[in-house]
């Protein structure tokens, strides 16, 4: 099935009903997620989103960001190793999920298909609210924006609630502590600012995180590390109509072993060990970005406008020791700038509705430089023999630019119906200094450009004012990023990748149907989904055998499908007493022309099977009892055998089981007072009957039963 609408009917819609010079319509609940793209509320909105504010996080005590959105719907949470999460939305993950923060792009050029450690490297700590956007928003936000859109608010010195003009002074002190883990992590914050005018939030992260100890198995050695993050955000007021907000983070991780890949990982039900004497990775990440806001603006083009410029940072250096003593050393560094113009107006229709348009334009630029040492053992040398490769894991001196142009209009159609259509055009480029080509061994140096316009119709219907059914049709892209293009070394248990440089960009689209209840006692959430894929890009095997691994690179060679159904419900018993529930099922697969020659399809074989680490059904439920400062919680959580593996799932043997992971249920209990204005206690029992667990394709255990205790001190 294809969908397929002109850019210029959002044009057309404007065109028929704006009224120049109309007043700005009510101000409205905005999504965050949105941030300035949509003027709706989330009632209204035909998405499905989950968000997570600060009071949820602080009673959840998550570990890393991976780890909070593990009970959200439709996500899957797939940790390569402990300090490496990636989360599975609908089905995709690594560069098919995009996550924002505070609006600016997160993913990189380097990011990975699978699973991959990046969404790790953002302090969860230092956010105040996430939301989930479910399913597809590439005509807001471009390229990776598949799965599901992650956006991410940092937190801030709220000097808008000070007196005018008083000078404030506010401070935080979090501890957490967690017996299973055997990890101690601090928080320190320091709110100052003059009231009304500016406000300065620093923050400082110190974490220790010791080997897990998981239920069966034990303590699992190399699943420790260390980590440290800081923080700053300024905010201002300019005038009544304009502010500026500052920031700067950075996040480093030290030493995170990808222990299922060497010879002390522990088996769980007939995994396999690696053969790796040592395989760890350094990581740091630092963005930057200013933003300029503005509103109520009296203009022809726009009554509210935000310019941010962006900078960041990411830093990757990887040691492999294989098991006869061959060493690796590699890294790649990514410096990605970025500027992105958003604007918005309203155009009053008639008295009591109005038409909103957000339009804009943003760029990506990001620089990336790699290398690599290979360090191999002579029998009858003192020493290893040392030989510099032409790349690292992705092309040396590369970049990849990307940038759109999007507009969306927000249409009201009596007092019942909200018609949403968006529409984007984006072009992208790569350019490759330097790979090793598969077949030569010699430096090769590559170049190419693609272009993409995709849309998207939502239309919401308010059955009352409590109830909201909505549908849309919405077309997604993703162009091929570096690490497609230039991929090179160790990726699966039994795989080693190569380049691939015939790559087009993959198309999505993707129908929903959902219902929304918004009441004083019951809230639902309920969504069916149907995407199909076309020209998935996926790794395939080239006929070769290296140093007994399977020889990969990526092809457009996949086309298939992904759906499922999500549900999400709360009700409250009493004044004190809440029921809520959610449960995912998804399906998915692709098919497939596997070659058996690196330059053509000749001999090629249609394969169809799963996709891979597909999300197996899931449910939780939660009863939460609350008084004004006391509350406590019992989480159920049922999670089926994962069985629905592809090809390349029952490879690798050091990650998922043979016949794939075992179901499980998890129990976990916690509890919470605030003990004065200034102090703060929660506790939580997780894993109350000790369950031994993994999380599908995960490369280790989960904690077995342990106390998880944080402390807040406030002034």
């Amino acid at each position: 099935m294809r969908c397929r609408f002109s850019f210029f009917v959002v044009m057309l819609l404007v065109s028929t009903h704006l009224h120049a010079g109309a007043p700005a319509s009510e101000e409205l609940e905005e999504l965050i997620v949105l941030a300035s793209r949509s003027q709706s509320s989330e009632q209204a909105l035909a998405y499905s989103v989950h968000q997570l504010d600060a009071e949820a996080l602080a009673q959840k005590l998550p570990r890393n960001l991976p780890e909070a959105l593990a009970d959200l719907p439709g996500v899957l949470v797939q940790k390569t190793a402990n300090g490496q999460g990636s989360p599975f939305l609908r089905g995709f993950t690594g560069y098919r999920t995009l996550a924002l923060i505070d609006g600016v792009r997160y993913n990189n050029s380097v990011y990975r298909d699978g699973p991959n450690e990046y969404f790790s490297l953002i302090d969860v700590s230092s956010l105040a609210n996430i939301e989930l956007l479910s399913g597809p928003a590439s005509s807001l936000y471009g390229s990776d924006a598949i799965g599901g859109t992650l956006s991410l608010l940092t937190q801030r010195a709220d000097y808008k609630t000070e007196s005018p003009g008083d000078f404030f002074v506010h401070g935080r002190q979090h501890i957490r502590s967690a017996s299973a883990e055997h990890s101690l992590a601090s928080r320190t914050e320091l709110q100052l600012g003059q009231g009304q005018r500016w406000g300065l939030q620093l923050g400082y992260s110190l974490k220790d995180f010791g080997d897990v100890r998981a239920a069966d198995i034990g303590e699992q050695p190399h699943t420790g590390y260390d980590e440290y993050a800081y923080d700053a955000r300024l905010d201002a007021s300019l005038s009544h109509q304009w502010s500026l907000t500052a920031l700067h983070q950075t996040l480093t991780q030290d030493d995170v072993w990808r222990t299922h890949s060497t010879v002390y990982a522990l088996p769980f039900t007939n995994t396999d060990k690696g053969s790796d004497l040592r395989r760890l990775k350094d990581q740091e990440r630092s963005l930057s970005y200013v933003k300029l806001a503005g509103r109520d603006l009296d203009t022809v083009w726009a009554e509210r406008a935000t310019l941010t410029a962006s900078f960041q940072q990411w830093d990757e250096h990887g040691e492999r020791v294989k098991g006869n003593g061959d060493r690796i050393v590699e890294g790649f560094d990514s410096h990605m700038w970025g500027l992105d113009v958003q604007l918005g107006r309203s155009f009053m229709l008639n008295e009591s509705s109005s038409l909103q348009l957000s339009y804009g334009v943003d760029f990506y630029r990001d620089n990336v430089d790699s290398e690599r040492s290979d360090c191999d053992v002579i029998p009858s040398a003192a020493d290893c023999v040392e030989t510099k490769r032409i790349q690292g894991p992705v092309g040396d001196n590369s970049r990849f630019d990307q940038w759109g142009a999007y507009a969306q209009a927000e249409l009201p159609l009596g007092e019942s119906w909200l018609l949403t259509a968006g529409s984007r055009y984006s072009q992208v480029s790569a350019s490759i200094g330097a790979f090793e080509d598969p077949n030569a061994g010699l430096p090769a140096s590559f170049s190419d450009h693609w272009s993409s316009q995709v849309n998207s119709l939502r239309v919401s219907f308010s059955v009352s004012e409590s109830q909201r059914v909505w549908a849309g049709v919405s077309e997604s892209f993703r162009a091929p990023n570096i690490a497609d293009l230039s991929r090179f070394g160790k990726s699966r248990s039994s795989e080693t990748e190569v380049a691939a440089t015939k790559l087009t960009p993959e198309t999505f689209l993707t129908c929903e149907l959902g219902f929304k209840q918004r009441g004083e006692r019951f809230d639902i959430t309920a969504t069916v989904y149907h995407t199909r894929i076309k020209d998935f890009i996926a790794s395939t095997p080239t006929g070769r055998t290296v140093d007994g691994l399977t020889e990969v690179s990526k092809q457009n060679a996949g086309r298939g499908f992904v759906q499922g159904i999500e549900l999400d419900a709360s009700y409250w018993l009493s004044e004190q007493w809440r029921l809520a529930a959610n449960l995912t099922w998804l399906e998915g697969e692709l098919s497939a022309y596997l070659k058996t020659e690196l330059s053509s399809l000749t001999d090629a074989t249609l394969t169809t099977e799963p996709m891979s680490r597909i999300m197996p059904m899931t449910t939780s439920v939660q009863l939460q009892w609350r008084d004004t400062d006391l509350w406590a919680q019992l989480d159920v959580r049922g999670v089926a055998k994962a069985d629905k593996l592809s090809s390349g799932d029952k490879s690798d043997r050091q990650r998922i089981p043979p016949g794939g992971t075992p179901s499980y249920v998890l129990v976990n209990l916690s509890a919470g007072q605030q003990l004065s204005e200034f102090v703060r206690v929660d506790l939580a029992l997780n894993n109350v009957f000790d369950e031994a667990y993994r999380s599908h394709g995960s490369g280790s255990n989960e904690p077995g039963r342990g106390l998880v205790l944080g402390l807040e001190v406030s002034f």
